[in-house]
């Protein structure tokens, strides 16, 4: 591997002037000529069915320029998020959604949608049309869902062998039987948890303006994470030729954090369906109670796990199961369910009998999918404290257990793939001496008065991208301008980490030329070939994995020209900062080859298309509170969070994901909640119904970057985007648990939830 000169360094980010300035451009700012704007009808009923419509008064209304329904539009199904066009063969994506429907089956589903001069008109047309409903049975909770006397939520598409089951059971397995493993173990504990809803809550809300052309050509500028995903969807969806669908970015996204890993709600569907109708440009942008409540959230639902041990410690069997909230419609239902069994359950340590089942279930609320961790947090959330509760009843150290587990580079375990540089020891050691852990854990019987300390510990690992589990694969094309500086192509987004910073500086270094005047150009699928976008961890590692092939081709293209010019061997070149070099000495500029190369009528290029590789990013979080025995009250004083990056490409922003993705974590573990209201549906309709951390609620946060690097990545590097998210809530947990005595079953730690358990366990 090349030496690094630009990877390590602490960079600016490339759109950080854009966006302190306002000058950076999103999906809302977005203003063409002939634009109309976009309203959806939607359903306040969780099940019912349209016995009419009438659309005659919204019609006729002055500026109303298009008026689509279930009647008028495409009635195909389709899957609005990534695994619609990522499933690998032989298994099959759940298709189950439409553009409207004649049967909303959750509040909020979309029935019709108007395009009118102005957003006024359009709200007002919206209101016109009329509609007789007939209400339905609706079932709201997955576990009553299961039931065979439930409700069925979606008949055609469940799968026939269970009642309102959605694409799966999910069970994973591997070594032996946990079930007869147990037998030989010498502690058992199990461990139940039940986990909420919580929201994305991106600052930009989903939005898409789209033109569709006489000629059959439709253009999306929209909020997705993933361009292509979402230009195969739109495609088959309306019947329009992949060729003649562009998607783009505006070209910034305000944050994404899963929600538009596919469509951004429905909104690039429904203003496309729209220009189809009245071929004007169509600006549709979510409200944030929309946004709120008509769009993916992280799956809640119950999960329970049973791990056994020998008398030493060493793991003997574990059998998770997870029964969660998919909603109304598929979307990531079956894929989620499956990585919060392998990631949340599988990846972190050396268990021999493993056995996983996941339920992902239909009810009649709205639709669950990606969000940060990916299933993770929820599989985290079981296992983590199950651990605690086995280092209880053996005596032994939390933190000592499970580095004893630990997964090793020779584990062999679920994954078709080597664990990789395995940093979760140095992790656990890292986070236990930033919090104090030997002096401060176990003090609960110490303790008086109303203020009790506590901490906790949570272990755990994740993916570097999808592959072999989804189609995941990257393409990027490499130029050399005329005056030497280096332009990079890729369709991948830019939602808020700095991903094309932190690519920029790995490109400078693989083919060597300055970081400082290269580009990239990115979040259009008419600037480059396939990517899959932003998820699972994964764009800078796996973009940096074909960046490397394709620098390798660039670099011979060059010096295969440059040689035989110079009359020297190509083999002996070499090329850093711009500068050429043979045995160590300067014998050309890129600048001047390439001005050169240019007036001979040849430009140096290359392009790869490459699956990459996978690993394993492994990190602990350690975590104290604070918390008040007369009024509930959880406060978290500090989180300190030691990660594996493999290597660090830009310090800050590989802190500033640890640090948002913890923020999340403390949200989910003691604040968050979707709240649903029979008849009402979520009453979480915007931030200020919603329990978002503030500044007051931010912990201190030390962030740890440990690096091992690990043989697959270039330079080392593992993922890194999602990882902050996934071990707050346990150990913040734990460190509850460790403060009071009290072992919580339900999140968020609300203080009436809290308090609650204080006083059923006589601590309050």
């Amino acid at each position: 591997m090349r030496s690094m000169k630009y990877v390590g360094q602490s960079i600016p980010r490339n759109d950080g002037f854009d966006k302190v300035t306002g000058r950076g451009l999103f999906t809302f700012d977005v203003t063409l000529p002939r634009m109309v704007y976009g309203k959806v009808l939607r359903s306040p009923y969780a099940h019912a069915k349209v016995l009419s419509i009438d659309t005659s008064a919204a019609e006729a209304l002055p500026g109303v320029r298009a008026v689509c329904t279930f009647k008028n539009t495409s009635n195909k199904v389709w899957n609005g998020a990534a695994p619609m066009f990522i499933t690998p063969l032989p298994h099959k994506p759940v298709l189950d959604q439409t553009i409207f429907t004649d049967e909303p089956k959750y509040i909020g589903d979309e029935v019709a949608a108007v395009a009118a001069d102005t957003e006024a008109i359009a709200e007002q047309a919206v209101k016109l049309i009329k509609v007789e409903w007939q209400e339905l049975p609706a079932v709201y909770d997955p576990l009553e869902a299961v039931k065979p006397e439930s409700p069925e939520v979606q008949p055609k598409f469940a799968n026939p062998d269970f009642h309102n089951i959605c694409g799966g059971p999910i069970v994973l397995e591997f070594g032996g039987d946990p079930t007869s493993a147990f037998d030989q173990c010498d502690a058992v504990v199990e461990y139940d948890v039940t986990l909420p809803r919580v929201k994305q809550a991106q600052m930009e809300p989903h939005g898409a303006v789209a033109t569709y052309s006489p000629d059959g050509r439709l253009e999306v500028i929209c909020t997705t994470q993933s361009l292509y995903p979402t230009k195969m969807i739109l495609a088959e969806a309306l019947d329009i030729p992949v060729s003649k669908v562009t998607v783009k970015n505006a070209p910034y996204v305000g944050g994404g954090f899963g929600v538009r890993i596919g469509l951004s709600g429905k909104a690039e569907i429904l203003a496309a369906a729209l220009s189809m109708q009245c071929f004007r440009p169509v600006k549709l942008i979510y409200t944030r109670e929309e946004d709120f409540t008509c769009s993916d959230s992280r799956h809640g639902g119950y999960l329970k796990c049973k791990l056994g041990a020998k008398a030493d410690g060493t793991f003997v069997a574990i059998d998770t199961q997870a029964w969660l909230n998919t909603g109304a419609y598929a979307t990531f239902g079956t894929d989620l369910v499956g990585v919060c069994g392998a990631c949340g359950t599988a990846g972190a340590y050396a268990i021999p009998n493993f056995r996983y089942t996941g339920w992902p279930v239909y009810t009649n609320q709205m639709t669950a999918g990606a969000m940060r961790g990916f299933g993770t947090p929820q599989g985290n959330a079981v296992v983590e404290p199950a651990i605690e509760l086995m280092a209880e009843k053996l005596g032994m150290d939390p933190i000592e257990l499970r580095k004893k587990n630990s997964t090793r580079e020779n584990t062999k375990n679920w994954f078709p793939f080597p664990p990789g540089s395995c940093g979760t020891n140095e992790c656990l050691d890292k986070a236990a001496a930033a919090i104090g852990w030997y002096d401060k854990h176990g003090k609960a019987g110490e303790q008086t008065g109303r203020i009790r300390r506590g901490v906790g510990i949570s272990a755990g690992t994740h993916v570097s991208n999808a592959a072999p589990f989804c189609v995941d694969y990257n393409t990027v094309i490499l130029r050399i301008e005329r005056d030497g500086t280096l332009f990079v192509n890729s369709s991948i987004p830019e939602i808020g980490p700095g991903s094309t910073t932190a690519c920029l500086q790995v490109a400078a270094d693989l083919i060597g030329v300055p970081y400082k005047d290269a580009v990239m150009k990115f979040g259009d699928t008419d600037a480059a070939p396939f990517d899959i976008g932003s998820h699972a961890t994964r764009t800078l590692y796996t973009v940096s994995y074909v960046m490397a092939d394709a620098g390798k081709k660039l670099r011979k293209d060059i010096f295969d020209w440059v040689g035989p010019k110079l009359g020297i061997d190509p083999e002996n070149l070499d090329m850093t900062d711009g500068i050429i070099t043979c045995d160590g000495k300067q014998v050309a500029t890129l600048a001047d080859m390439a001005s050169q190369a240019h007036l001979e009528g040849k430009q140096f290029l290359a392009s790869s298309c490459q699956v990459p590789p996978n690993c394993l990013p492994f990190y602990a979080q350690a975590a104290e509170v604070e918390v008040d025995m007369e009024t509930g009250m959880v406060k978290v004083i500090k989180v300190a969070a030691a990660h594996d990056v493999g290597k660090a490409v830009n310090p800050p922003l590989c802190r500033g994901q640890i640090e948002g993705g913890v923020l999340q974590g403390v949200g989910y573990a003691v604040r968050e909640e979707m709240t649903y209201v029979e008849g009402k549906g979520f009453y979480n309709k915007g931030f200020h119904s919603y329990m978002l951390p503030t500044a007051d609620d931010r912990p201190e946060i030390e962030s740890i970057l440990v690096e091992n690097p690990d043989p697959s990545g270039v330079f080392g590097i593992i993922g890194i985007g999602e990882c902050g998210v996934n071990p707050t809530l346990a150990a913040i947990g734990n460190a509850v648990a460790d403060a009071t005595g009290v072992r919580f079953h339900e999140f968020p730690l609300t203080p009436g939830r809290v308090l609650a358990g204080l006083k059923a366990a006589g601590k309050a």
